[in-house]
C-alpha cells in the first residue's frame, strides 16, 4: 500500500475528508457483503488473505487489493481491526416534500451521539421506515461509529439533512401530523395515532427544540409504570424511538 492510500482512508474519519472525497469507511466481511449486493458503489476493498476468497483485482462490485494484518491497523478506525474495509461512495437521496403523507418517517432533531443515530438507523430498518429526516446540526450519518452501529442499516434507510425546523413546518401546514415527545404529552398507549406522518426525535440532553417544537400537532408521552412511579427522569433517544415506532406499528397492524 502507498502511503497516500493509507491517508486518504484515514482522513474518512473526519466529516471534512468525507466531503472531500465523497467517501466512507465500511469495515467486516458481512457489512461489505451486504454493501456488495446492495445499490450503494464500492471504490474499493482492502481484504486480509483469505477474505473474499478467489476474488482478487476487480470484483462485481469493488477493487479487491490485499493488505497485511500490520497495513490493516493502519487502515482501520476500530480498536480491533477487522479483516476487511472498504471505501464506499456516499450516496445522494433526494427529500420530496410530501415523503410523510404516505410512509411513516423519523425526524432527529440535533442529534449528537453517534452510537445513538446508528442504533436508530438501525430501528427504522426493522420498523419498516425507510427515510430520517435529520436537523443540519445532527451527526453525520455516515461517520465510521454510525456505520458500524447500523449494522447494515444504512444501505436500506435514506437519511436526509435539511433545515428540520422549516421542513415540519410545512408538513404540517400541509395537513401531515408531526409527533413529538413530551413529558406534558398526551399518552401514546391511549390517543389515537396515524399510519403516516412524522415522529420527531429530540437532543440527547436539551429534547426537541423550540423551533421544531412549534410544528408539532401532537404530543406525546411515553408512560412509566406504575403511571405515578417517581424514576428516570427520561429515556435515551434509541430507547424512546423504539417505544415510539413499536406503537405505531402494533396500532397500524391491528386497523
Amino acid at each position: 500500500m502507498t502511503r497516500s492510500e493509507i491517508q486518504l482512508v484515514r482522513s474518512l474519519a473526519d466529516k471534512r475528508g468525507r466531503d472531500e472525497h465523497g467517501l466512507f469507511v465500511a469495515e467486516g466481511e458481512k457489512l461489505i457483503g451486504e454493501l456488495r449486493a446492495s445499490h450503494l458503489r464500492i471504490r474499493k476493498i482492502y481484504a486480509l488473505d483469505g477474505v473474499f476468497e478467489g476474488e482478487d483485482g476487480r470484483s462485481t462490485n469493488g477493487v479487491i487489493e490485499r493488505v497485511t494484518p500490520k497495513e490493516m491497523e493502519r487502515l482501520s478506525m476500530l480498536k480491533t481491526p477487522n479483516n476487511s474495509l472498504a471505501t464506499v461512495e456516499i450516496p445522494h437521496y433526494g427529500l420530496a416534500d410530501d415523503i410523510a403523507r404516505h410512509s411513516l418517517v423519523l425526524a432527529l432533531d440535533d442529534i449528537q451521539n453517534p452510537g445513538n443515530l446508528g442504533t436508530v438507523i438501525r430501528l427504522a430498518d426493522w420498523f419498516g421506515i425507510e427515510d430520517i429526516i435529520c436537523s443540519a446540526s445532527s451527526a453525520d450519518c455516515f461517520n465510521p461509529k454510525v456505520i458500524q452501529a447500523t449494522m447494515g442499516a444504512i444501505i436500506r434507510v435514506r437519511v436526509h439533512y435539511t433545515d428540520l425546523a422549516g421542513y415540519l413546518t410545512a408538513a404540517a401546514r400541509k395537513g401531515t401530523e408531526v409527533y413529538g415527545t413530551f413529558l406534558e404529552g398526551g399518552d401514546i398507549y391511549s390517543g389515537e395515532l396515524t399510519r403516516n406522518g412524522i415522529i420527531v426525535m429530540g437532543n440527547e440532553g436539551r429534547g426537541i427544540s423550540p423551533a421544531c417544537a412549534s410544528a408539532v400537532t401532537r404530543k406525546l408521552f411515553i408512560p412509566p409504570y406504575p403511571a405515578d412511579r417517581r424514576g428516570s427522569e427520561s429515556l435515551n433517544i434509541s430507547i424512546a424511538a423504539a417505544v415510539v415506532c413499536a406503537e405505531f406499528r402494533r396500532r397500524a397492524a391491528s386497523k
